[in-house]
């Protein structure tokens, strides 16, 4: 299939390839040259020319505004385009009711996985909009991510995908706390850890990932930088404010993430604001990475 992809940052650039190798005929753009990509268009109108299908994986809602406006020009009736960006859910209807003027479907299609799940094709792709065109490119959608999950109507998936992520910011907020907290008061590290991370859960593994970087202080390169974390904390406050609904923790989780940015540290992982608590409790919690390996394997 002929489609253009928008935007090949780290996670644009290894689903669009994950496209490429499965067959299609991918028309590529971004704002700087990207190797691999036989197909390169110096806009994002002239890679979407005579596509039927186009995705998007862009920063934020400015940059999806911005290829909106080309898109609107560019499309044909029939054409769809899935945005993959985490966007907000108002201004991704005001694009879908603009281009459906057009006859052109617009979905929200927020992914999860991480750049290691954008490049081994393991991801959720939580996917907003009309339900017959979701169904006749899910095909197309599992080349990049081996869990699509068709969430509602337009925005829906952008919902879905701000209340993960404020979940996950504002968990990990409280679980510096709770770390501080145990080790202040004489757990050591990697006790506290397998106590929590066993808990009432079983088998579970609840806290494996936070483990990763907070335990052994590993914030580079990032899974998640501050500056994208901080960006859907953003969203999902704004959302929230739309809804009339309270978020304190979040609100708490956000502050944290905007202390750190004031720290210059915006492009490591997002849990490095976690290390702001070991500075005001006095005490820091870490073990060493083969300590931790070796738990994990337990």
């Amino acid at each position: 299939m002929k489609l253009a992809f928008i935007g090949l940052g780290t996670m644009g650039g290894a689903m669009a390839a994950n496209l490429q190798r499965a067959g299609h005929e991918v028309r590529a753009h971004d704002v700087r040259r990207v190797e691999g990509f036989a197909r390169w268009f110096a806009s994002a109108g002239e890679a979407a020319q005579g596509c039927e299908l186009v995705f998007t994986s862009l920063p934020g809602p400015d940059e999806v505004d911005k290829v909106a406006a080309e898109l609107k020009l560019a499309l044909r009736s029939g054409a769809a385009w899935f945005d993959l960006s985490t966007n907000s859910p108002s201004r991704i209807r005001n694009v879908h009711r603009e281009l459906a003027a057009k006859g052109v479907q617009v979905l929200d299609a927020p992914v999860s996985g991480g750049a290691s799940g954008a490049k081994s094709g393991k991801l959720a792709i939580w996917v907003g909009g009309d339900r017959a065109v979701y169904d006749k490119y899910v095909a197309v959608l599992r080349t990049m991510g081996d869990q699509p999950f068709y969430v509602g109507p337009i925005g829906a998936a952008t919902v879905a995908k701000l209340a993960h992520n404020i979940a996950s910011f504002s968990v990990h907020a409280a679980l510096a706390e709770i770390f501080t907290l145990g080790v202040k008061a004489g757990v050591e590290p990697l006790a506290l850890f397998r106590a929590l991370r066993q808990g009432a859960t079983g088998r579970k593994r609840t806290f494996d990932r936070l483990a990763e970087h907070f335990l052994v202080g590993k914030y580079d390169p990032a899974s998640f930088s501050l500056r994208l974390a901080h960006k859907d904390a953003t969203l999902a406050l704004a959302l929230a404010k739309e809804a009339g609904v309270p978020l304190q923790i979040g609100k708490i989780a956000l502050d944290e993430l905007e202390r750190a940015i004031g720290r210059g540290w915006i492009d490591r992982d997002f849990r490095i604001a976690m290390t702001l608590q070991e500075e005001r409790a006095g005490v820091t919690a870490r073990i060493a990475p083969e300590a931790l390996e070796k738990a994990l394997k337990e």
